[in-house]
């Protein structure tokens, strides 16, 4: 539920309401805005008509509103105002600027890493994007580079100055995988791991959270909740494809994913359509579309040689590629009323 305090309500009265709502096992959420205080109190909704009434009765507090979404602390009932999320100087998503990460599906080795950093930080893009750890079908496929290619993305950042972002499988390589990224990509097949999604959030980097590939936009803001509940508020949520009947791509890129998220929640959104898609050809269309329904960013995967990539290489840009599509996806953004 939802405590607006009084806009005259005081220091002390703010925190005796957190206080009660501590004492009643719920957590506290403050928002301080420009005229008023809001507190969200989270917790056990068996419980929220005593909560209620036991708020309603302190100084400072206005009035008490229940949240109608399953998914409280990232929607827009707590949360009116499309929250920020600041990577690092320059690099943010939710603002007017659309974020461009690109890079390699897998970090294959230090060349063709190097090769794609600097290719990619000189066609626009703001983040380098890479796989150290890969969460594979087959046992037998590439698994990653591990450490090594943590290390490998470090030094690329380093060099370029870009972001990193990379995926973290599970909760033991939470910590090592943030010592060297920037944000912490949670993929589709971890999207509903529970205690990855609670270790990410009790760290303070930004989190990519990827829909699961069967995943409801409803599934996908609860997944969120598991993060902000934690106490990390620098979530980014993706829509990445997901299975249909369809078989002439590889998933199916959900646009309508994105109006809705804004609809209902205060959390940026940016499109994959490299996995949404899975074919070279249908990607730039589709990063198009996505910035004209609104996306925060997007996430493409480039490669100097993607007929030798260890994966994903159908749908990965070559340098040349991802340098037209950059030059045609500015026009659309300043469409829409965005830069790129």
């Amino acid at each position: 539920m939802i405590v607006v305090m009084d806009h005259k309500a005081s220091k002390k009265q703010e925190k005796d309401v957190i206080a009660e709502i501590r004492r009643l096992g719920f957590k506290d959420h403050a928002i301080h805005g420009v005229e008023k205080t809001v507190i969200g109190a989270v917790g056990d909704e068996r419980q929220k008509s005593q909560v209620k009434e036991a708020l309603e009765t302190l100084a400072g507090v206005e009035q008490v509103i229940p949240i109608l979404k399953p998914f409280k602390l990232a929607s827009r009932e707590v949360h009116k105002k499309s929250s920020i999320i600041k990577v690092k100087p320059g690099v943010e998503f939710g603002g007017k600027k659309i974020m461009m990460m690109a890079g390699p599906c897998s970090v294959e080795n230090e060349e063709q890493l190097m090769k794609t950093a600097r290719a990619v930080k000189k066609a626009g893009a703001h983040i380098l994007r890479g796989g150290a750890y890969k969460p594979r079908t087959s046992p037998y496929s590439f698994q990653g580079m591990e450490e090594e290619g943590l290390k490998l993305l470090a030094k690329a950042s380093k060099e370029t100055g870009l972001a990193v972002v990379t995926e973290v499988l599970n909760e033991k390589e939470v910590d090592i995988v943030a010592e060297y990224a920037d944000i912490l990509q949670i993929g589709a097949r971890n999207s509903q791991n529970f205690g990855l999604l609670k270790a990410v959030g009790r760290q303070k980097r930004p989190v990519l959270l990827k829909r699961a590939m069967s995943g409801t936009i409803k599934e996908l803001l609860m997944s969120a909740e598991y993060i902000l509940d934690q106490g990390n508020p620098n979530v980014i949520l993706c829509e990445r494809g997901i299975r249909t009947y369809e078989t002439a791509t590889r998933f199916t890129l959900d646009l309508n994913a994105v109006p809705v998220v804004h609809r209902d929640s205060h959390l940026p959104i940016v499109v994959d359509p490299s996995h949404g898609t899975g074919f070279i050809e249908l990607v730039a269309p589709m990063a198009k579309a996505g910035i004209a329904a609104g996306c925060d960013g997007l996430i493409i995967e480039v490669h100097p040689k993607p007929h030798e990539a260890f994966s994903d290489g159908p749908q990965s840009c070559t340098f040349p590629v991802f340098n037209k599509l950059m030059k045609e996806l500015r026009p659309v953004a300043k469409a829409v009323g965005r830069i790129l």
